[in-house]
């Protein structure tokens, strides 16, 4: 009906919950949208009855009623429209087990609650509609501490440990805003007992995040720019006139409009939040190719061999390189940083994954702006050493540099601006 906002409809119902199962009354929240409600191609395109409705989902959340509360809280609906917005903008859709970084109170309180991780609604079954299915995700709001160990580990496996704790969501996962203390605080045994031995068997099931991140080729001297098509899109452009980079910028453009495909080729999982999550993980892992050539177009993407290479990273994004050395690599898997300013890649990939064109001879390629790093497992503890002020983030200072000449390899740790604005 037109209107800035995304989502057409949120429905906010008194829902009195269940005394028998200690489910507390609460506040239920459901959006109406994502998925397609009219069936004539006005919002989305309608695509039949068999597959997904819209984007094949909508968003619920509960909210703990506070007493003597008689209206329900609107915010939970301006929460929605901003997760909606994203999807809308980015066309990444939502799984359960994912995980959402927000970085501030969802109320704009002082709360703890700073975070989403998502699952099924308990009360809510996935429907058939005239215009396909819907499935409803509900939104849980977590603490920093509990993102941290769904990054880690995964995000199901944290949304059970919530489940057994009343007051940290109970059986239905209601989000209580005036939770003080984290589930760990509460059981200080769930983190060794559950969360770190479930990172040491299975490892983190999160195989790759929207980052800021860019990379250079150390290998080429600046001033080679004979071939501009090996020019790391997304990175600060070596001599490339405005028109070339242009030139560039549009035919992925149009390639990705063309092709619905993500750019970087669905690795045994399903593309949401711009995070990737392996559905079925194994220790063998595989990167079997639906083929980037499908989006990036064919003089892009010959595979080049690179001698040396310069990855640099947010402080939010460095963060994660721990996650993914230990809690992937060391699985023998793979982890991809997919830049939101711009259409680089850098995915890390161990000797166990199978469909890399990385390898132990050529550990650093290129397909256009996507990179591939091989790291052996020796390097990977080494890395893992040498990297461990990344979990102390309080005492950075950035910028920051770690380099492993022998390797030919540099990581830098820079100010967000540097992202920002990547092409100044």
């Amino acid at each position: 009906l037109g209107g800035p906002d995304p989502l057409d409809y949120v429905s906010m119902y008194r829902n009195l919950g269940n005394p028998v199962l200690n489910v507390p009354e609460h506040w239920h929240y459901v959006s109406f949208g994502l998925s397609d409600l009219y069936g004539d191609n006005r919002v989305h395109e309608f695509t039949g009855t068999d597959g997904p409705s819209g984007f094949g989902f909508e968003l619920t959340f509960r909210l703990k009623r506070e007493t003597g509360e008689s209206a329900p809280p609107t915010w939970p609906a301006e929460l929605m429209q901003g997760l909606a917005r994203y999807v809308f903008q980015s066309e990444n859709t939502f799984c359960s087990g994912d995980h959402v970084s927000w970085h501030s109170p969802l109320d704009n309180s002082e709360s703890r609650i700073q975070h989403m991780l998502l699952t099924e609604d308990p009360q809510m079954q996935p429907v058939q509609t005239p215009f396909g299915v819907v499935t409803f995700l509900q939104i849980v709001g977590v603490c920093t501490e509990e993102l941290h160990a769904a990054q880690q580990w995964n995000g199901q496996g944290i949304l059970e440990l919530l489940r057994t704790v009343p007051v940290a969501g109970g059986p239905w996962l209601i989000t209580d805003m005036r939770r003080g203390e984290t589930i760990f605080e509460i059981d200080p045994h769930l983190q060794q007992e559950r969360v770190d031995k479930g990172i040491e068997t299975d490892g983190s099931n999160l195989s790759g995040v929207s980052a800021k991140c860019a990379w250079d080729d150390l290998s080429r001297p600046p001033e080679d720019d004979e071939d501009s098509r090996s020019i790391c899109i997304g990175t600060q452009p070596r001599r490339l006139s405005g028109k070339d980079t242009e030139q560039i910028r549009e035919t992925l453009r149009r390639g990705l409009e063309i092709n619905s495909k993500p750019v970087l080729p669905p690795i045994n999982a399903q593309r949401q939040n711009g995070l990737n999550h392996d559905r079925a993980p194994s220790r063998k892992d595989s990167l079997e190719s639906e083929s980037s050539a499908a989006i990036i177009p064919h003089e892009l993407i010959r595979t080049r061999q690179l001698e040396s290479v310069h990855l640099k990273f947010n402080q939010e994004s460095g963060a994660l390189i721990p996650l993914c050395l230990r809690g992937r690599l060391l699985h023998g898997r793979h982890f991809t940083y997919k830049s939101i300013t711009g259409d680089t890649a850098i995915t890390f990939v161990s000797t166990g994954v199978e469909g890399a064109f990385a390898t132990e001879e050529h550990p650093y390629a290129a397909h256009g702006p996507w990179l591939q790093i091989l790291l052996t497992e020796e390097f990977v503890e080494r890395m893992l050493e040498d990297l461990e002020d990344l979990n102390s983030p309080e005492e950075f200072k950035l910028p920051k540099e770690y380099s492993w000449p022998e390797k030919k390899l540099k990581v830098s740790i820079l100010p967000d601006a540097v992202f920002d604005n990547p092409l100044h």
